[in-house]
């Protein structure tokens, strides 16, 4: 049965991977927009939400692709209409938020999924399986990528609540705490702040079970998003977001399904059983880093 859905926050991550994957599944129709300019080709376009929530009664389901500093008004807008909620990551610009959304879904009786696109990844999962039962001695991640190619001008990055390198760090994050067998606590973090910035461009991390994490948006050239996990049975190797898995170096087939796809019928399942998925693991990663980091500085970023 394919369900009507409703996009808030046509930029480039709803273009880019939002609407194809939608328009690629039968599960769903795109029956609507709201943005304040952008817009899908065909799809009735609103520029208010609450002029959205009262006219169209048919569509039950909301997926929020805003920033997440105003994020919070618009999922509790929805939630309080009787519309289920599909969060783009990170879900919120604070922990506190998100633990409200969760009690007011609760109470509503709708669904709320903060979403991980790249746990979604067709790798993580078979490495998830393949370090079930295994003994760890060591991880790592290097997660290093050109803001210039991935955020070009988009200030709001470097703003409060927008996280800075951890915009594409909390994807490590996110994929390092589905996969390991054990639950790791940050011990000491050093963040680099831009002179002129509000969040890190750079940031150092050491957790419990020997695992650390190296995160860069000054990368040039080829860009890194790897996570190797070595054991007493051999190194596993996550590369390229998640895409591609290695071990001891041979890789392996982990399927085709694409990260977005697979959200969306995450989604359908979540919503026609009644539930609810909001795990805030990479979140609270990143609010440990702000909280224990030590803070140094660099020098001046601009666009």
């Amino acid at each position: 049965m394919t369900t009507n859905i409703c996009l808030v926050g046509i930029g480039k991550i709803a273009i880019d991977q939002h609407v194809p994957a939608i328009k690629g599944c039968n599960d769903w129709a795109l029956a609507a927009t709201v943005s304040r300019s952008g817009t899908v080709e065909g799809v009735p376009a609103f520029k208010d939400f609450d002029q959205l929530l009262t006219d169209r009664s048919d569509i039950p389901v909301i997926s929020l692709c805003l920033p997440p500093v105003p994020r919070f008004e618009y999922a509790a807008k929805a939630i309080a209409a009787g519309r289920h909620v599909m969060l783009e990551k990170p879900p919120g610009a604070t922990l506190a938020e998100i633990h409200e959304l969760e009690r007011m879904a609760q109470d509503a009786g709708v669904t709320l999924f903060a979403t991980w696109h790249s746990r979604a990844a067709k790798a993580v999962q078979p490495a998830k399986e393949w370090l079930s039962d295994k003994t760890i001695t060591k991880a790592h991640i290097n997660w290093k990528e050109d803001v210039h190619k991935w955020h070009p001008g988009q200030d709001w990055v470097f703003e409060p609540g927008g996280m800075g390198v951890f915009d594409p760090g909390i994807n490590a994050l996110s994929i390092i705490t589905e996969i390991l067998p054990f639950e790791m606590r940050l011990q000491k973090a050093q963040l680099t702040y831009p002179a002129n910035r509000d969040t890190p461009i750079a940031a150092e991390m050491a957790w419990s079970g020997n695992v650390t994490g190296d995160f860069d948006w000054r990368q040039t050239g080829p860009q890194s998003w790897d996570i190797t996990v070595e054991t007493t049975a051999g190194t596993l190797d996550v590369k390229e977001g998640g895409t591609r898995l290695f071990l001891d170096g041979d890789e392996q087939d982990t399927g085709n399904l694409g990260e977005y796809p697979h959200l969306y019928k995450q989604m359908k399942s979540l919503v026609e059983s009644g539930t609810s998925d909001v795990d805030l693991r990479p979140m609270v990663h990143v609010s440990d880093a702000f909280t224990l980091g030590k803070r140094v500085s660099t020098d001046p970023f601009d666009f």
